[in-house]
């Protein structure tokens, strides 16, 4: 009897520790892209590395940076060749967990452009998500304000905590 009671103990401890939100986080995201940049491009996809810091209950804030590409339809321009917008995002990144998993968070920042013309613009990723332990399901929007524009896409990814 002590022995299940110690086993079940050490399971709820394991539990609770592994829907932490804090700590180093690493995730990769595929996306269908929407608004401006829909009608040129059919694919985007990106990675990030984020530290989030436990600030008060349920609360975590940390930065973040990462890479995001939109991938261009060469159909839309003739059959030439395009360069793939990429991006490199810097942000301030934020989430407040919610029970059992659930949690919700925003991306804020400045995404650096790393084309040729590419200037980069304002850089936001409104996000929600359930933590199933170490391993993350994220659903989020991408935006990026541009001058003239703005690229979007609506994203779903996973991400390990390490």
């Amino acid at each position: 009897m002590k022995r299940l009671v110690l086993i079940i103990c050490f399971a709820l401890l394991g539990t609770t520790a592994m829907q932490a939100q804090s700590g180093l986080r690493i995730g990769g995201n595929v996306g269908l892209p929407v608004g401006d940049i829909e009608e040129v491009s059919n694919f985007q996809a990106g990675v990030d590395l984020a530290y989030m810091l436990d600030v008060a209950d349920m609360l975590y804030l940390g930065p973040k940076i990462g890479y995001t590409q939109f991938f261009m339809d060469e159909d839309n321009f003739g059959g030439f060749e395009v360069d793939d917008p990429a991006f490199l995002p810097i942000a301030a990144s934020g989430r407040i967990s919610l029970a059992r998993g659930f949690f919700f968070g925003a991306d804020l920042g400045y995404a650096v452009g790393l084309n040729d013309g590419n200037d980069g613009g304002f850089y936001y990723r409104p996000q929600v998500g359930y933590n199933f332990g170490i391993i993350g399901l994220v659903g989020s929007y991408t935006g990026i304000s541009v001058d003239g524009g703005s690229f979007g896409a609506i994203n779903l990814g996973l991400e390990f905590g390490l």
